[in-house]
């Protein structure tokens, strides 16, 4: 695997190799000793032009386990913010030897770009685009709920015949975008639910069900449920009437809550609007991934550096 864009660009057997490798990954948190040597020597860029808190330190540590030198980058204060382009940048990080390049860019498609260009010969990982993808998050929603149905020993297993329901802004989020290819890849059923109003354009052509109401999706009991943040920094107009309106009728709220089964899963990629899209009960109780997602980004983020930088599989 030479660069990680799209979860578009997985096979179903090239994601299941990565959660398997994450497996092993997560089998080093457990040791005293949390490092192996796979990548010593590399050095791994992470080039941020959107603030960030997890992913940005989720790749942070998962390099650093790998024992490859980390450089981290923001655009804010940097050339960047001065008007250099994508070019100049990537051909600067060549210039210092850049062995793969972790890029989240507000503009929809620029990690492939910057994979096509010919400006720096490093293996890219996309971090989120725009409101395009989020690849290394939909691994680990993946790596999460396959954990909870199989356990920690999980190696070879799909999502074959689970049902996902994901619920709130698809419109405005690469999450939902990357898990919609990846779960239903790997044999998962999807449903969305929103307002029409956050729904995208073409959304008929998407390997999903579409619903309006939330209550009549949890009443199907859904073997997981995985709630989006409202992204009010990437709206510029009103899209429901009010915060309140918006928690009333898709909110996953305590009554909602006690629906679910027993057995059910409920997500969150972060962060979280407390009393908006989630109550502190569901975001707090024995069902919730929310911890759970955290850490596995880690693994899975140590599973795609491994993959990119060994020569594991080699180009593409």
């Amino acid at each position: 695997m030479r660069h990680l864009l799209s979860t578009r660009d997985l096979s179903r057997d090239e994601a299941i190799t990565i959660l398997d490798v994450a497996e092993d990954m997560a089998d080093v948190a457990e040791r005293e000793v949390r490092k192996v040597p796979a990548l010593r020597g590399k050095t791994v860029v992470n080039l941020f032009f959107e603030d960030s808190t997890r992913t940005r330190i989720s790749f942070e540590a998962a390099a650093k386990r790998l024992s490859a030198d980390v450089i981290n980058f923001s655009a804010k204060g940097s050339s960047v913010s001065k008007g250099e382009s994508l070019k100049d940048t990537a051909q600067t990080l060549a210039a210092i030897g850049a062995d793969a390049v972790v890029i989240r860019h507000g503009a929809s498609g620029a990690p492939r770009v910057l994979a096509n260009s010919g400006w720096i010969d490093a293996a890219i990982v996309n971090a989120g685009d725009g409101t395009h993808e989020h690849p290394t998050q939909a691994l680990l929603d993946a790596f999460t709920i396959r954990r909870r149905l199989h356990g920690a020993d999980s190696r070879g297993h799909d999502l074959d015949g689970v049902s996902v329901t994901i619920v709130g802004d698809i419109l405005h989020s690469r999450v939902a975008r990357s898990n919609a290819w990846l779960l239903t890849t790997l044999g998962a059923s999807i449903t969305f639910v929103a307002p029409a109003t956050l729904l995208p354009i073409g959304i008929e052509n998407w390997p999903v069900e579409v619903r309006y109401d939330l209550d009549i999706a949890l009443a199907a009991k859904p073997d997981v449920v995985m709630m989006l943040r409202i992204q009010g920094e990437r709206m510029h107009a009103a899209f429901f009437p009010s915060a309140r309106e918006y928690s009333r009728i898709w909110g996953l709220d305590d009554e909602r809550l006690a629906v679910l089964a027993a057995d059910s899963i409920v997500m969150h990629p972060g962060p979280m609007n407390r009393g908006l899209e989630i109550s502190a009960a569901a975001a707090d109780s024995p069902r919730s991934t929310v911890r759970e997602q955290v850490a596995n980004g880690v693994s899975i983020r140590m599973a795609v550096l491994y993959l990119t930088l060994s020569g594991e599989g080699g180009k593409q």
